[in-house]
């Protein structure tokens, strides 16, 4: 007697909706992830239901649609290209979607969306109280008025970025203080109306931030960082103080006393710290700091570089760009052999005292460089280089001329 052929097995009748699901959880790239919702209408809900990321540039209607589908997005980007934006590209009435539509939203990314208001800003803050992440960077209209309407609803909120944004003043961080604990990261460049006093009020409340961007603030001075160090001393990992011309040696002093964990420290144009702070910053942070970024602080010498570069040993990018007290004497304290660095980035264009000579001590310790700045140093030139037969590692970039991009790393 022949063996009985079994039927045709259906995979839809055979797999439930949780065993799908785990498959899909399974597949690592988008593609492979949009294939499976091509098989078949139930699979292309599942995949609908458990994408957790979406990138659009729709309108009202579109977005409407796309809540209804992808109902358990936790990420939205909505940012628009300075290169490429289209008028009038993002509105409050997109915003009145979102906050009624998206209801699982943890992070909202709108860089660049000019058209965007207050009014709008105020929706998001009353319908998406579970936001951890906002980034509103150069939405030009935006005031503390919907920005604290923000702060007033999304108490879980964790990064608020807002580079750009000029009319932000120190009300918001007020606001901030009141209903958001758990803010661990700030960025506010260019925000020019923040001061100490408003710093003051921050950390009042936000005890623990680790990212603190505050480049470009003029107003901001000793007080306020060294308010900002002593209460985030554990916390503070990251901070960035390009051109805030009132920051001096106190500020440094507070940040070694206080933050033994900073990873980060971006001080270029602050023309007032010298030597004796950043051999602090040297001593205090040698475990911990991994980019440091003083070009243009005038007063730093050979004495307190050579401090850095023999006590920071996990340090991997430095910039003393247009430092013009720094010789190749700073280099001189690694030739003895003992100290073993990991240097990838190094920035040191506008330097017309350092040398062939003094690069030479540098790479003859570091082998793990992969960019070199030296445009306009005058005697660190590719002839020269080569004449001295210098060896640089084989993955290292030298700029010369500017022809070659720079890394975004000190930024």
């Amino acid at each position: 007697m022949a063996d009985a052929v079994a039927p045709p097995v259906c995979i839809n009748d055979t797999l439930t909706d949780d065993e799908l699901r785990s498959i899909l959880s399974r597949l690592e790239s988008d593609k492979d992830k949009e294939v499976f919702g091509l098989v078949c209408k139930r699979w292309l809900h599942l995949q609908s239901t458990e994408r957790k990321k979406l990138s659009a540039r729709a309108g009202s209607h579109m977005l409407s649609r796309m809540a209804a589908r992808f109902t358990r997005v936790l990420e939205l980007d909505l940012s628009q290209s300075v290169s490429r934006s289209f008028y009038p590209g993002v509105t409050d009435s997109d915003l009145a979607v979102i906050a009624e539509g998206f209801k699982c939203l943890k992070v909202l990314k709108l860089q660049n969306c000019k058209a965007i208001t207050d009014r709008g800003l105020a929706l998001i803050g009353g319908g998406l109280p579970s936001l951890q992440s906002l980034d509103a960077s150069y939405c030009r209209k935006l005031t503390d008025k919907g920005l604290s309407a923000v702060a007033d609803g999304c108490h879980d909120l964790r990064s608020l970025h807002l580079a750009g944004c000029r009319f932000v003043t120190d009300g918001l961080l007020f606001s901030l203080s009141r209903n958001c604990k758990n803010l661990v990261e700030l960025g506010l460049q260019g925000c020019t109306n923040i001061s100490d006093s408003g710093l003051a009020d921050l950390v009042n409340g936000c005890q623990h931030i680790r990212f603190l961007d505050i480049n470009k603030c003029s107003n901001v001075g000793d007080v306020g960082i060294s308010k900002v160090a002593e209460v985030c001393s554990s916390s503070l990992k990251t901070l960035k103080l390009l051109d805030c011309y009132k920051v001096g040696d106190e500020s440094i002093f507070s940040v070694s006393k206080f933050c033994k964990n900073l990873e980060t420290l971006i001080i270029g144009g602050c023309r007032d710290v010298s030597d004796e702070s950043i051999k602090s910053l040297a001593a205090a942070c040698k475990n911990s700091l991994k980019n440091l970024r003083m070009d243009w602080c005038l007063n730093i010498s050979d004495s307190s570089l050579s401090c850095i570069l023999t006590q920071c040993k996990n340090l991997e990018a430095l910039d003393i760009g247009c430092c013009e007290e720094v010789t190749d004497a700073a280099f001189e304290d690694l030739r003895n052999g003992e100290i073993e660095f990991s240097l990838k980035v190094l920035k040191i264009s506008n330097c017309p005292n350092i040398t062939v000579s003094g690069i030479n001590m540098l790479l003859n310790q570091c082998n793990s460089l992969e960019y070199l700045d030296v445009r306009s140093c005058p005697h660190v030139t590719k002839a020269g280089c080569d004449e001295a037969g210098l060896v640089f590692p084989e993955y290292c970039k030298v700029n010369f001329t500017g022809s070659l991009s720079e890394p975004d790393v000190l930024v």
